[in-house]
C-alpha cells in the first residue's frame, strides 16, 4: 500500500523506520512544524521530520491538518493508508476522508483503558501491572475507534514512563506493520471497543508532578517514575522547586514524619505517610543534577527541614 506516516517525537521514529523497511511504499511524512528549542529558541524540526528527510520522501509540516493546502497535498501523494504515531494535531474528517483505508493510529495502551495524550505516565501512576499498545481507525471521538490489533507488556517495578515508552515504540512499530499488511491482504477486521474498562489519561502538566509527603511511599515511587522524565516530578526546598528522579521505598529505614528528611552520611531520606523513601538524583534550583546524598553535604539541612515546606516563587 502506498503510506503518509504521520508522527512527531522520538517515540514516534521507531515506526517510521519499520514502515520505511517493510514492504509498503512509504510516499512522505506528516508533522507537526519546526518549534523554538534550547536557550536561544531556534526553530528546531520534529525527529520525524528529520528521518523522513533522511529517507528521501516528502515532509508535510501544516500548521493544522485542516489547511486546504495541506489536503491538497496529501491527495497529490495518493496514500492508501495514514499510519499515526503522537502526531499531535485533531485530525478534521475532510483529511480523514482522504485515504481509502483512513488513519491507523498506534496508541500505548490497551485500548478503552487510558485514552488520551497520557496512557503510559497513567498506567504507571495507577499502579497497573500491565499495559501495552493497540491499533485502532481514527475516528472524531478522542482514542474511540475499532481496534485492529494489540500486543501486551508488563510494567516493571522500576519502569519510569521513558523506559516503558520505548519499549512500546519498538513492539508497537512491529504492531503497526503487522496491521497494515492485515488491511491489505484482508486478514484484519476492525472491531468496536469493549463497552467496559474505558479510562482517560489527560496530559500530566507541571503542577500535577508536585509530590505531596502525606501520600503513602508506594503512591509517591509510582508518581516520580510515571513523571520521568516529563514533565519531572518535584517538590519545594527554602521556597523553591526541587526536582525529583528515582526514590527508593525504603521499608527496612525508621518512619519519618511526612516531608521530614534525614540525612546520614551516604543517603537522603524523606517521610511519607507510610514508609520513608530515600531521594536518589535531585536537581535544585540552580543547580545541576546529582545523588541526594551530595546536595545534602553541600547544603545545610537543619533537624527537622521537611521538603515541601513552602510553594515555589515565581
Amino acid at each position: 500500500m502506498r503510506v503518509v506516516f504521520a508522527g512527531t517525537p522520538d517515540v514516534a521514529v521507531p515506526s517510521l523506520d519499520a514502515l520505511a523497511a517493510s514492504g509498503h511504499e512509504l510516499v512522505g511524512v506528516v508533522t507537526r512544524p519546526d518549534a523554538p528549542s534550547g536557550r536561544g529558541r531556534k526553530l528546531v524540526a520534529s525527529p520525524v521530520a528529520v528521518r523522513g528527510e533522511e529517507l528521501g520522501v516528502p515532509v508535510l509540516k501544516p500548521e493544522h491538518p485542516r489547511d486546504p493546502d495541506f489536503q491538497a497535498a496529501l491527495r497529490e501523494l495518493r496514500p492508501d493508508v495514514c499510519p499515526v504515531v503522537a502526531y499531535g494535531a485533531l485530525l478534521p474528517q475532510s483529511a480523514l476522508d482522504i485515504p481509502e483505508h483512513g488513519w491507523i493510529n498506534l496508541h500505548f495502551s490497551i485500548l478503552p483503558a487510558w485514552r488520551g495524550a497520557a496512557p503510559v505516565q497513567h498506567s504507571i501512576w495507577s499502579g497497573d501491572e500491565m499495559t501495552g499498545a493497540t491499533t485502532f481507525r481514527i475516528v472524531k471521538e478522542l482514542d474511540a475507534g475499532p481496534t485492529f490489533g494489540v500486543m501486551t507488556e508488563r510494567i516493571r517495578p522500576t519502569d519510569t514512563a521513558g523506559d516503558l515508552l520505548g519499549r512500546l515504540a519498538e513492539g508497537g512499530a512491529t504492531l503497526l506493520v503487522r496491521t497494515l499488511d492485515g488491511i491489505e491482504d484482508g486478514s484484519l477486521e476492525a472491531r468496536e471497543q469493549a463497552g467496559d474498562g474505558l479510562s482517560y489519561a489527560p496530559k500530566i502538566v507541571v503542577e500535577d508532578a508536585r509530590v505531596e509527603w502525606t501520600d503513602p511511599a508506594a503512591a509517591i515511587d509510582r508518581q516520580v517514575r510515571a513523571c520521568t522524565p516529563g514533565p519531572g516530578a518535584w517538590s519545594t526546598w527554602e521556597g523553591e522547586r526541587f526536582k525529583l528522579g528515582a526514590v527508593r521505598v525504603a521499608t527496612d529505614h525508621a518512619q519519618l514524619a511526612p516531608g521530614v528528611l534525614e540525612v546520614t552520611k551516604n543517603a537522603v531520606f524523606v517521610g511519607t505517610a507510610t514508609h520513608a523513601v530515600e531521594l536518589g538524583e535531585v536537581k535544585a534550583f540552580g543547580k545541576k543534577q546529582m545523588r541526594a546524598a551530595d546536595w545534602a553535604r553541600g547544603v545545610t539541612v537543619p533537624p527537622g527541614a521537611t521538603l515541601g515546606a513552602a510553594h515555589p516563587q515565581g
